[in-house]
């Protein structure tokens, strides 16, 4: 159950950052539904496809559909509200990061897969979402660029791992791993911390 209502908290929270990138950039109720469900759905479709689950997750449940379309009517009635905090973008999105990073890595281990490939699944669900979102919005997604984003869902993958061996309850693994990955987002923003690049400067 706690799976599952991880689940819908991180396709309302990745929906909801969607809404507000297609907000930015002005688009039609059409381009913002769009947009959000992509965010919300696309690193887990593409999850599904690469490990041969068929139908993917959201055509087997419409409450993903019905929660992608709840965040998009709530973001635009307090779009005002929402546009007031500079921090609600990233903060929906780190949330996003988080969660899905769990799921990600949970429906790996279900299908018998190596850590490695779990973990790599796990950053795939957290981050392919937002990748899909900046390319339709003309950006150079946030995983390409210097901040750390994918390896903060590396770390908390490597973390899942590490309270398994423990034999940790399977909630508690959910939250700690959760708290890592968006513990390290929060922490690299606010103290600024970036990958090295290969580039001079200018």
């Amino acid at each position: 159950m706690l799976f599952y209502t991880l689940d819908i908290i991180g396709t309302f929270a990745f929906a909801i950052s969607g809404v507000l990138v297609a907000m930015q950039k002005r688009m039609d109720l059409f381009g913002i539904f769009i947009i959000a469900f992509v965010t919300a759905v696309g690193g887990g479709t593409l999850r599904d496809v690469l490990i041969g689950k068929t139908p993917v997750g959201w055509m087997n449940d419409l409450n993903y559909v019905y929660t992608i379309g709840l965040a998009v009517i709530i973001s635009i009635i307090f779009k005002n509200k929402l546009n007031r905090l500079r921090t609600s973008l990233f903060l929906f999105d780190t949330i996003g990061l988080g969660v899905f990073t769990i799921i990600g890595v949970e429906i790996g281990i279900s299908a018998g897969l190596h850590p490695i490939i779990c973990i790599a699944l796990g950053t795939m669900s957290a981050c392919f979402g937002g990748v899909i979102r900046d390319i339709l919005c003309n950006e150079i997604p946030v995983i390409f660029r210097k901040e750390v984003y994918a390896t903060a869902c590396i770390l908390g993958g490597i973390t899942f791992f590490i309270l398994q061996h423990f034999r940790l309850k399977e909630d508690l693994i959910y939250i700690f791993t959760a708290a890592i990955v968006i513990s390290i987002r929060l922490l690299v923003v606010k103290f600024r911390i970036q990958l090295p690049t290969v580039y001079e400067k200018q």
